[in-house]
């Protein structure tokens, strides 16, 4: 299905753009008024993210406050339990299948997953959906995070000499080679296209400019991924996910974020390593 109307009617956004007159949660509803319901459905598992964290919220604290981006509100919650503790396959339209697992695993014993903490199981459940989408855009972006996350993670296992098979998350093939490797590229080489630039990343010791330069990397991906894709779904998920990157560019002045970032992309679209800002 095709939104002309709706993706001409989209803010122009650029990777510099550290104000924009843009919420996020309006723009989540009002998109979800317009998209079509399977289209909709495509929406919302980008913003089971914000589940995720609200249900371990929840379960420490039923009044604590839940990030509004969520799909699912405290009183939803409220039901939502009530019904897993009672029914062993629980339909719901707000209940994906990995929160019920999820939760089946955490109140049983004999289910728990030993030392991997919840945060971390409930990653890979969701990652785990993810994968499993009809829409081979969304899924391609799933895995490509899923595996920079993974590679990045893996990397301060080394550095800090942690454990780096019970913090990979995931069971794709790049984070299964991750657990059995101890070489430099973790047995990636001809794997992960993006694997030097991510190696690279993971040099720079400046926390805050190593964040800035994943999500340039990933600002990269959305507009390859989907330049040929001009009405179609795939660019208002796209969109979405950039609007959700410059929300965390806002912390930077509009001056020195767009400096940094025209630096950043060009250097990705010319192929050299960046340079330390």
């Amino acid at each position: 299905m095709n939104y002309y109307c709706l993706i001409a009617g989209l803010p122009d956004i650029q990777a510099e753009d550290t104000k924009i007159n843009v919420s996020l949660p309006e723009l989540k509803e009002e998109l979800l008024e317009q998209l079509s319901a399977s289209d909709g459905q495509l929406l919302k598992l980008i913003f089971a993210e914000y589940d995720n964290r609200n249900f371990l919220t929840f379960l420490a604290n039923k009044d604590a406050a839940l990030n509004p981006l969520g799909n699912i509100t405290s009183a939803d919650w409220l039901q939502l339990v009530a019904v897993m503790k009672d029914t062993e396959n629980p339909k719901d339209q707000y209940l994906l299948p990995y929160i019920q697992k999820f939760y089946t695993e955490i109140s049983d014993e004999k289910n728990a997953v030993e030392g991997i903490s919840p945060e971390d199981h409930l990653a890979t459940l969701y990652y785990e959906e993810a994968l499993k989408s009809d829409n081979k855009f969304l899924k391609k972006w799933f895995e490509f995070n899923l595996n920079v996350n993974n590679i990045l993670t893996a990397i301060a296992c080394r550095n800090h000499g942690f454990d780096q098979q019970m913090l990979v998350i995931g069971n794709n093939e790049v984070a299964s080679t991750i657990r059995k490797s101890n070489s430099r590229d973790f047995g990636l080489a001809g794997m992960f296209e993006q694997l030097d630039l991510v190696l690279r990343i993971a040099e720079e010791n400046d926390l805050l400019e190593r964040e800035k330069k994943i999500d340039a990397m990933k600002w990269a991906w959305l507009e390859e991924n989907t330049f040929f894709n001009y009405f179609s779904v795939e660019k208002v998920l796209a969109y979405v996910l950039k609007i959700q990157m410059i929300d965390r560019w806002k912390m930077l002045s509009m001056e020195k974020g767009g400096q940094i970032f025209r630096e950043l992309l060009g250097s990705l679209k010319e192929g050299v390593k960046f340079e330390t800002i």
